[in-house]
């Protein structure tokens, strides 16, 4: 029902890619925690970085199924390059995309939409994570200058050295006793901006991953982003269509996950014949396979009502929450269905099984997405 030819297309472009080029490299990445900047430029040549930028500015100018469909591709091989991709689409390009003047398009757009540049969005904090409001993160005007001070924590695509930027949410004065929250374009190169890389990670340990620092940054007020006093709103509906590509994240790995585990089973023979063949894990695959699908179809609504310029939030929280529980439950059936062998890092599920595990957390917890859902289905006035 939703899908085109261009659909197909860029879903058949993106799985040969992760194949051929993700799959043989990804459990050295992972093992090094390494971020790749060879493969994110590569990912770059392919048009993965401008997939939803318009063409005047560099970019194919594709729908968000067709989005949706490339993190999931990714993410069926490979979460670390997925997260990379889709947290520079949704949050990196997507404010300025959204909210951007036309000097602040034309300046970073073009930059943003090769993969030789990543940029970042700095809403989360220490005392700020679910409550996106208890921003401490502050900044004052001084000669036609924001003065900025304060940090940020858990912030995707933060500090690698093709890292160009990010944008950041802070506190720009209090009115009636209410915080007035403001969104800033912060170079890399400014002075007082420091980024430090977030090591020994459980999952992800191929994306790069950043704490940021402001120390009497100063930016000039030309780069605000949007209105002063509309950052709230800018950064909770970016996050809108963030959970969408953390929905398709978590379908991509149930697949993959899915995929291993019924290869596997094909494979392994226990009292005489394949373990697929015993009804219990033939049952425990078909039950994967139906959960698969169920989120699939979730999942591409939402993108697909988003495409239309149709309301699409209930049903983006309510995909990143069933794309990303179902990615819990079906690694972890993928594991027992390896055994032992699915403990040790030679065998991919290992892998899947620690990635998994972000999704019920970044971007809105499950526990938020429940909260959001609630609202929308009239559970408080």
């Amino acid at each position: 029902m939703y899908l085109t030819e261009e659909h197909n297309m860029i879903r058949k472009t993106v799985h040969d890619f992760a194949e051929r080029e993700i799959r043989p490299i990804a459990r050295e990445l992972d093992e090094k925690a390494e971020f790749s900047i060879e493969l994110t430029r590569k990912m770059g040549e392919i048009g993965l970085f401008g997939l939803r930028t318009p063409v005047e500015f560099g970019g194919l100018d594709m729908d968000t199924l067709a989005y949706v469909i490339a993190v999931e591709e990714l993410a069926r091989v490979d979460s670390s390059q997925a997260a990379t991709i889709a947290a520079h689409i949704s949050l990196g390009i997507g404010p300025i995309m959204n909210y951007g003047t036309a000097e602040q398009k034309a300046k970073y757009l073009p930059m943003l939409s090769t993969g030789t540049a990543t940029w970042a969005f700095g809403l989360t904090e220490t005392e700020a994570g679910s409550d996106s409001r208890n921003t401490k993160t502050n900044a004052r005007i001084e000669d036609d200058k924001w003065v900025i001070n304060g940090s940020k924590i858990f912030i995707t695509n933060g500090s690698s050295e093709i890292n160009k930027g990010a944008t950041v949410q802070v506190v720009s004065g209090v009115n009636s006793g209410t915080k007035e929250f403001t969104t800033i374009l912060v170079d890399a190169d400014t002075p007082g901006f420091k980024r430090s890389q977030m090591h020994n990670k459980m999952m992800w340990r191929a994306s790069d991953t950043a704490e940021l620092f402001f120390d009497d940054c100063r930016v000039p007020v030309s780069n605000t982003l949007g209105e002063r006093g509309e950052g709230s709103k800018i950064m909770l509906n970016t996050l809108d269509s963030g959970r969408l590509a953390i929905g398709a994240m978590g379908l991509g790995l149930s697949q993959g996950a899915f995929e291993l585990a019924l290869n596997y089973s094909r494979q392994r023979k226990q009292f005489g014949k394949p373990i697929a063949q015993f009804q219990i894990n033939a049952f425990k695959l078909a039950d994967m396979a139906t959960k698969i699908e169920l989120a699939r179809n979730l999942l591409y609504k939402g993108a697909w009502l988003k495409s239309n310029s149709m309301p699409f939030a209930k049903e983006a929280a309510m995909a990143k929450l069933y794309c990303s529980e179902i990615a819990k439950e079906i690694a972890d059936e993928a594991v027992q269905l390896h055994g032992g062998y699915g403990l040790m890092k030679e065998y991919d599920i290992e892998r899947f099984y620690r990635d998994q595990r972000l999704l019920q957390i970044g971007e809105g917890t499950s526990e938020i997405q429940r909260l959001v859902i609630s609202r929308y289905i009239g559970c408080y006035e």
